[in-house]
C-alpha cells in the first residue's frame, strides 16, 4: 500500500489529467452538471453491483469511476468560480469532525449504536443542517430503501419498538389487512394495505440488522440464476417454457437449488 505522500501525489495526477481534458477532449468538454447526472447514478448503481459480488478489482475499478464524478462536478464549479475540490474536502473534514464528538471533543460513547443515536441530534445542530429529522432523505431514493432511511432516522430519535420482536405481531397484522381487501376486491385499499405491509417488512430487516435493499438484490440474483438454468436445461431438451408444466419447470427449479444456483 502506498504511503500518504505517494496518494496525494495520484490525487493531484488525478486532478490534472481531467483538468487536460476539460480543454483538449470534445466530450469532456461540453459536460455539465445536467448531461453529467444520469451517468453518475449509473456508475453509482455498478459500484453497488461490485460491493454485492465482493468483487476486489470490480470495485477498484467502480471506485474510480464514481471518483471521477466527483472531481468532474467540483472541476465544472471551479470554472464557474463557485467552489472547487479544495472546498469539497474542506467542507466534508469539517462536517466530520462536527459529527464526532466522541472522537474530536470530550463527549463519551461505548458502542456504535450510541454514535448513531447521536447522529441525528448533531445534524439538527448544523448550521445548514436538517430542520427536521426526516427533511435530509432525498425525495427520489427508490421506495424500498427511502422506507429503510426514514425508519432508521425515526429510530434514531427513538421512535422505535421496545423489543424488535414486537414488530412480528405487526408484519401479521398488516398481511391479516392485506387478505381482507383482497376478499373486498377493494383495489385502491389493496395497494395502500400492500404498501404498509412491505414498510413493515422493512422494518424488520432493519430490526435485525438486514439491509433490505441488499438482501432483495440477493434474491433477485439467486432467482436469476435459477431461473436461467431451468431454461438452460429445458432448450437443452428441445422444449420451450412455455409449452412446460409447473411441474417439469419446478423440477428443474429444485434441481438448480440443489446444484448451489
Amino acid at each position: 500500500m502506498k504511503d500518504r505522500a505517494a496518494k496525494l501525489e495520484a490525487f493531484g495526477k488525478l486532478l490534472d489529467v481531467l483538468d487536460e481534458l476539460r480543454v483538449k477532449c470534445p466530450w469532456d468538454a461540453k459536460q455539465t452538471n445536467e448531461s453529467l447526472r444520469p451517468n453518475t447514478i449509473e456508475e453509482v448503481m455498478e459500484l453497488s453491483d461490485a460491493l454485492i459480488a465482493d468483487d476486489e478489482k470490480d470495485i477498484c475499478k467502480e471506485l474510480g469511476d464514481v471518483l471521477l464524478h466527483i472531481i468532474f462536478y467540483a472541476k465544472i464549479a471551479d470554472e464557474q468560480s463557485r467552489f472547487d475540490i479544495a472546498d469539497v474536502c474542506d467542507a466534508l473534514r469539517e462536517k466530520l469532525i462536527f459529527r464526532h464528538p466522541h472522537v474530536f471533543g470530550t463527549e463519551k460513547v461505548s458502542n456504535a449504536e450510541q454514535v448513531i443515536q447521536n447522529w441525528e441530534q448533531i445534524k439538527l445542530k448544523e448550521k445548514d443542517g436538517n430542520k427536521t429529522v426526516l427533511a435530509g432523505v432525498p425525495s427520489a431514493l427508490p421506495a424500498l430503501i427511502k422506507a429503510y432511511r426514514v425508519q432508521e432516522k425515526a429510530a434514531n430519535v427513538g421512535f422505535d419498538w421496545e423489543e424488535r420482536a414486537d414488530v412480528w405481531a405487526k408484519v401479521k397484522e398488516e398481511i391479516g389487512e392485506v387478505e381482507t381487501e383482497i376478499r373486498k376486491g377493494d383495489s385502491v385499499n389493496e395497494e395502500k394495505e400492500f404498501g404498509d405491509l412491505l414498510f413493515s417488512i422493512v422494518n424488520a430487516a432493519r430490526l435485525y440488522g438486514v439491509h433490505p435493499e441488499t438482501a432483495l438484490e440477493k434474491t433477485n440474483r439467486k432467482f436469476i440464476a435459477r431461473f436461467n438454468y431451468v431454461e438452460s436445461e429445458a432448450r437443452k431438451a428441445g422444449k420451450k417454457l412455455k409449452d412446460m408444466t409447473l411441474g417439469e419447470m419446478d423440477e428443474l427449479w429444485n434441481e438448480a437449488k440443489r446444484l448451489g444456483y
